[in-house]
């Protein structure tokens, strides 16, 4: 099961992938993958890490700070160091989680070809996935699985519906 989220900016993306990381880990759920959480200075938003969910290794990978050829808005990305953890945290996912959480599939992230190459292998794979993916590409990863639009207005029903399919992927070990 491949269970894809979508939706405009500030509709709790993460937030929702965060939720249910936590609950699948109090349930001892192995997950695997990665999220990209903003880093804040003084409320303002500067940039984004990497973070692998089964070892908690972080690396900045796109700051404000930054210089390189690839940018988004004020953001410069480090390919390098996006690759440096998000490539080996997905590797690992495959062989050792019940879970692949990957949050998320974005133009920050998709400047790597090798993260491009490894969604899509994970997407044909056979492990459940929960990812985010970013509007812009939503066309491109649609038939990979079961896509939920979020809107603010709509994110319980919506973090309801993914519960849901979450506790049926792993009722039968309970």
């Amino acid at each position: 099961m491949k269970l894809l989220i979508s939706g405009p900016p500030a509709s709790g993306k993460s937030t929702l992938i965060s939720k249910i990381v936590d609950f699948l880990r109090k349930n001892d759920i192995k997950v695997g993958g990665i999220i990209t959480p903003e880093i804040r200075e003084k409320g303002i938003r500067i940039g984004f890490k990497v973070v692998d969910l089964m070892t908690l290794k972080e690396i900045v990978f796109a700051s404000v700070n930054y210089r390189s050829s690839y940018k988004v808005g004020k953001y410069f990305v480090d390919v390098g160091l996006f690759e440096s953890v998000a490539i080996d945290a997905l590797e690992k996912a495959e062989k050792e989680s019940e879970i692949i959480v990957i949050d998320e599939v974005g133009k920050m992230e998709l400047f790597s070809k090798n993260f491009e190459e490894m969604v899509k292998r994970i997407f044909i794979g056979h492990k459940p996935v929960l990812a985010v993916i970013h509007r812009n590409y939503l066309d491109e990863y649609r038939g990979y699985g079961k896509v939920y639009w979020l809107e603010r207005e709509k994110w319980s029903e919506i973090y309801n519906s993914i519960f849901s399919e979450i506790q049926k992927i792993f009722q039968f070990r309970r």
